[in-house]
């Protein structure tokens, strides 16, 4: 097996990111990911706060910008999925198992293997899970043109994507567990002047019912602890995000799962590092996992010229 410098183990902003750093410093790496490679932006509508785009992008053509770039350097880009890691004090490397019993070997890797959207846990949602519920507006919202539908979340990407849904659902109920949104000014202001948008604050949905399709959410105020039922035929939820570390080893993780990294993206753990949205403290940025991934790439590069 021969040993590779860098092993980066995800394709999204910060993983292609560190693939086009690595390749012009002139490193010997290969690029693992389970989906097409882009990430969660490829599902993103529109992205108008990335630098070098005067009009809003596509989520898929910036990240396909960012594919081909890394391809055109060079990049080995593979679709697996990793299910092992090692690190092998003999021979000081890591060992890297991927899907179908295939072993890569690298001296340094860098984790961007970002975050997944996390769910309510409430009854009715893995029953109607594409039967009414969803995780990503863009994905879904033709299906509900002219329909009423709720978006569950005060975040950045539920304002982002309740605005999207306007362009098909005649009614989006904007349901938030807090008395105010956590977005972006601009989203929260964009959102508040949309006649199809009716914000729910301070309710959490309970449960989502109906017979063969979605129907209707159950709700409770926080506040008052009043129930209610909000008739929908969609339900998108978007209330934060849980970081894809289960392959890593527990003693780089704080407790919410999230990867413990220095201002250089370094890890407690010699030669790996991490970058992105699993990195304690991201901002979940696309601008911010690109310059993460930059900065794991340039130091796993230092590392390697210290062996």
């Amino acid at each position: 097996m021969k040993i590779k410098d860098l092993i980066i183990a995800g394709a999204g902003p910060a993983g292609l990111s560190a693939a086009i750093y690595g390749m012009r410093a002139g490193m010997d790496l290969a690029v693992i990911e389970k989906l097409a490679p882009g990430g969660q932006v490829m599902t993103t509508y529109e992205v108008e706060n990335y630098p070098g785009f005067a009009e809003p992008v596509p989520g898929w053509e910036l990240m396909s910008r960012m594919e081909n770039q890394a391809r055109r350097l060079g990049a080995d880009i593979r679709s697996s999925q990793i299910e092992g890691f090692a690190w092998n004090d003999a021979e000081k490397y890591f060992r890297v198992a991927l899907a179908g019993g295939e072993m890569l070997g690298a001296r340094a890797v860098i984790a961007a293997t970002g975050a997944s959207l996390m769910k309510l846990g409430v009854p009715g949602e893995a029953d109607f899970t594409g039967r009414g519920v969803s995780y990503c507006a863009t994905c879904d919202a033709a299906f509900f043109r002219e329909k009423v539908t709720a978006v569950v979340g005060g975040g950045n990407t539920a304002l982002e994507e309740a605005i999207y849904l306007t362009k098909f659902s005649s009614k989006v109920y904007l349901v938030h567990r807090r008395d105010q949104f956590r977005g972006a000014k601009l989203l929260q202001q964009r959102v508040l002047e949309n006649p199809r948008i009716v914000p729910v604050f301070d309710t959490v949905v309970t449960s989502i019912n109906g017979e063969l399709r979605v129907e209707s959410v159950s709700t409770a105020n926080k506040k008052t602890g009043e129930a209610g039922t909000i008739a929908v035929d969609g339900v998108f939820i978007f209330v934060g995000y849980q970081p894809n570390t289960a392959w890593l080893p527990r003693g780089i993780l704080a407790a919410n799962g999230e990867v413990i990294v220095d201002m250089h993206m370094r890890t407690t753990m010699p030669g790996l590092f991490a970058a992105g949205d699993l990195r304690k403290d991201s901002i979940r940025q696309i601008v911010a996992a690109t310059a993460d991934g930059a900065t794991a790439a340039l130091s796993a590069y230092e590392y390697l010229e210290s062996l």
